[in-house]
């Protein structure tokens, strides 16, 4: 890399307080096709040892460098076209280091649409416009240099409206000024108000918008949720939104910065001209830009708190190897029942009516109970959603005593309902219902959540703020990049994934997802790694980015079960060649790999070093290990299921459902969730609720004010240490 791609490394290397060659080896990996997880995991001893969020830095930031240059190229040649560039400004472009400065100082010379400047210059006015910026100390009368430029042909009548013209031009000049507006653009960050009133004839029955109703705070002081809330209330016309700042001191500055050009003669007019030049074009260009860049900023934290919550709940613990049994609670259509096995497949389905109307208590629990000895039901996992604690009081009282031994569990069932109306649902259960599938997708949930909630879009999950509200294709990007993070930290049998549950596998993709369960349904499953060079369009550098995320349990070679890579086999062969065992029987001796020394298998020359080596030892003694937890039980209050039963000073168990940048939401199990404000979350000063919590969390709150009318409850954790009440 030469040129400007070395400043650029040095640049990103300075700000993340990383070394040059560490981040110029992880541009060379990206750009020759190499994936971020596939960077991370296996080619520690090429980067340093970054992990993944350092890696993604480096490709956002040499990505945004390499758009700033090329565009510094296009700014360029379009002014020296005009032949309009000179030393300076060439220097100054060249030593842009953001795109806002860039702008700025093209700004000038962009081609704009017709302005009353443009209208003045076409009148022959610039010439006078430039006498008087330029020559202003030997000017005594405005009117006398004004007169010559009186042309009735030309729509200037008068001296005056000859000024008037220039005046025009004079402040284009100053509106287009790179100095003058970064100096205003930072005076707004730091001091501009975001004010708003109620639109006169407004609708906005629920009050949603009331504390917006006359509201006024500094920006730099707005948090992100309060910005985006705003945008939503002037979008839906219920406010007017307004950015405002203190025009006699910006106008102080724009006189100071062009104080040359005011003399006795010449002050009066241009100061005019200077409030004009603010008023009309500087302050609403600038408190647009700023408004779209603050809008920007809350975007980006919603999107990072989206994302935040997101991985958690794909990383959520699974429940392996157990009989389930999904309830889709409902009261008058019935509970919908599916019972799969280990693996996740179908077992049985029905529907039960123990509640009004049918009310058919003993036939529900006969049903129930015969499903549960038929298949050995281990585990019932019960979906959130509405009757819940109705079916939760009927499992209780007709079905746990006879079973005591089956475990109970309460699954967050936001988007099943998404899953069951969506094609991959009709594919793989093309003769159920409905509702059926959702059951499936409830019980499938608790067996394996990465697994089954790659199949539904993440905006349908229910966590987050705003996700509605900010940019599609940013939060889809980042989106992406969790379910791809999570699938690769997770790994992936190949021989019972699903199609989307693969494409997010490093390497794959869509197409080659497709291919690789086509290819499992013709020939049977995969019996080794190698087996995976069969599959169409899945090539060498496919393979390589891959092989080690992919897990084939059904494999002689237990290496293909494991985090090992494929190209790592070798250092594996030498490291049971030391202990004089086969490589099939090296990981039933994981102390006698724990005495080994890394160093004695190092091979510089190969490229095994170090860190790869320390890895493969790890993971030889805790083959294919999950980074996942262990599912932790839980229960809420039996006595308390509706908000009539919450009294303000209760402590109960609860379970956090969503985190947002001003608290927690937490489950209590009375069909809506309370609030832990961000003040309430800790006794200690909080900036970041997820420093404190996370989805799915197991909490302890107390009741602080129930507002049954309007459906909220607010909570506290900070005296929630006492025994539910």
């Amino acid at each position: 890399m030469t040129g400007p791609a070395d400043s650029i490394i040095q640049a990103i290397a300075t700000s993340l307080q990383l070394k040059a060659p560490q981040v110029t080896r992880t541009v060379e990996l990206l750009e020759s096709g190499n994936t971020v997880p596939f960077i991370a995991r296996y080619r520690k001893e090429i980067t340093g040892a970054l992990d993944e969020d350092q890696i993604r830095t480096i490709q956002e930031r040499y990505a945004y460098a390499s758009e700033l240059e090329a565009r510094k190229v296009i700014v360029l040649e379009t002014i020296e076209a005009a032949g309009k560039l000179t030393a300076e400004l060439r220097d100054r472009i060249t030593r842009c280091s953001t795109k806002q400065e860039l702008e700025d100082l093209y700004q000038p010379y962009r081609p704009k649409r017709r302005t009353k400047a443009s209208i003045a210059r076409d009148k022959g006015l610039e010439p006078l416009a430039i006498t008087i910026l330029t020559d202003a100390s030997k000017i005594t009368d405005l009117d006398a240099i004004a007169q010559p430029f009186v042309n009735a042909e030309a729509g200037i009548s008068t001296a005056q409206e000859a000024l008037e013209g220039a005046g025009h031009i004079i402040a284009e000049r100053v509106a287009d000024d790179a100095d003058i507006r970064q100096w205003l653009r930072q005076r707004l960050w730091q001091q501009g108000t975001l004010a708003t009133k109620v639109k006169k004839g407004a609708t906005d029955p629920e009050g949603k918008y009331a504390d917006f109703y006359d509201f006024a705070q500094t920006i730099h002081k707005l948090p992100s949720h309060r910005v985006l809330a705003i945008n939503r209330a002037e979008r839906e016309s219920v406010i007017t939104a307004a950015l405002e700042d203190s025009s006699p001191e910006a106008l102080a500055f724009i006189q100071q910065h062009l104080a040359s050009k005011l003399t006795s003669t010449t002050a009066p007019f241009l100061r005019a001209v200077f409030e004009d030049a603010y008023e009309r074009l500087l302050h609403p260009s600038l408190a647009s830009e700023v408004r779209a860049e603050l809008t920007a900023q809350a975007e980006e934290v919603a999107i990072q708190i989206f994302a935040k919550n997101l991985r958690t709940i794909l990383m959520a613990p699974p429940l392996k190897g157990k009989v389930v049994l999904g309830i889709d609670p409902g009261l008058r259509t019935g509970s919908k029942l599916a019972i799969i096995d280990a693996t996740g497949k179908l077992l049985a389905h029905t529907t039960i009516y123990p509640h009004p109307p049918r009310q058919d208590v003993s036939g529900a629990t006969h049903a129930i109970l015969g499903l549960i000895a038929q298949h050995s039901v281990e585990v019932l996992a019960i979906g959130n959603g509405t009757g819940r604690r109705e079916v939760e009081q009927f499992l209780t009282t007709h079905v746990l005593p006879h079973c005591p031994q089956v475990q109970r569990e309460i699954v967050d069932e936001d988007g099943a309902s998404v899953y069951s109306a969506s094609r991959v649902a009709q594919e793989e259960f093309p003769d159920l219902d409905l509702t059926i599938r959702g059951a499936i997708s409830i019980a499938r949930r608790l067996q394996d959540p990465l697994a089954e909630l790659v199949k539904i879009e993440p905006q349908a999950l229910g966590v987050g703020q705003y996700q509605h509200d900010v940019n599609a294709k940013r939060l889809q990007i980042s989106l992406d990049q969790v379910v791809e993070s999570c699938v690769n930290r997770v790994g992936v049998d190949v021989n019972t994934a699903s199609a989307l549950l693969l494409r997010a596998v490093s390497g794959v993709g869509p197409v080659v997802a497709h291919n690789i369960v086509a290819h499992r349904e013709h020939h049977g499953p995969f019996r080794s790694r190698v087996q995976l060079r069969d599959v169409p369009k899945l090539g060498d550098k496919a393979f390589q980015q891959a092989a080690g995320f992919l897990r084939v349990p059904e494999s002689v070679n237990p290496l293909d079960n494991s985090w090992v890579h494929p190209e790592q086999y070798s250092i594996v062969t030498r490291i049971a060649h030391s202990l004089g065992t086969p490589v099939a029987g090296l990981m039933a001796h994981p102390d006698q790999i724990s005495r080994l020394q890394p160093q004695a298998f190092v091979d510089v020359a190969a490229g095994v070093g170090l860190l790869t080596v320390q890895d493969i030892l790890t993971e030889l003694q805790k083959p294919g290990r999950d980074p996942r937890t262990t599912v932790e039980s839980f229960a809420y209050h039996p006595e308390v299921a509706d908000i009539k039963d919450l009294r303000p000073g209760m402590v109960l168990n609860g379970k956090v459902t969503n985190v947002t940048a001003f608290g927690a939401f937490v489950d209590i199990g009375v069909h809506r969730d309370g609030l832990v404000h961000i003040s309430e979350l800790s006794s200690s000063f909080v900036t970041d609720p997820h420093s404190v919590v996370s989805i799915n969390a197991r909490v302890r709150v107390k009741v602080l004010a129930v507002d049954a009318a309007r459906n909220r409850i607010s909570l506290s954790m900070k005296q929630a240490g006492a025994q539910a009440g």
